[in-house]
């Protein structure tokens, strides 16, 4: 991890990830954290069949990975999401 975080950014990194629409992208630009980061996270951080269903949601999602999205998704922007 880039850096220690505080439980409510944890919470709210946990809040994003579970999010359909919020890509990693900008869990990386508000927290810094990476794809990889944030699964190490979410890991360390739930129940371990709640992560394995958070895995298997999000694989391969094309909301969640801004390369897999097609052009002129860009729906959803929260006002606390930087970037």
């Amino acid at each position: 991890m880039p850096r220690n975080l505080d439980e409510d950014s944890i919470n709210r990194v946990i809040e994003m990830a579970w999010e359909d629409r919020t890509p990693f992208d900008a869990i990386e630009l508000q927290f810094g954290l990476n794809e990889n980061h944030v699964r190490a996270l979410m890991r360390r951080h739930m129940k371990r069949s709640s992560f394995h269903m958070w895995r298997k949601r999000v694989k391969g999602r094309s909301t969640k990975h801004r390369a897999l999205r097609t052009d002129g998704m860009n729906r959803f922007k929260s006002q606390n999401q930087k970037g």
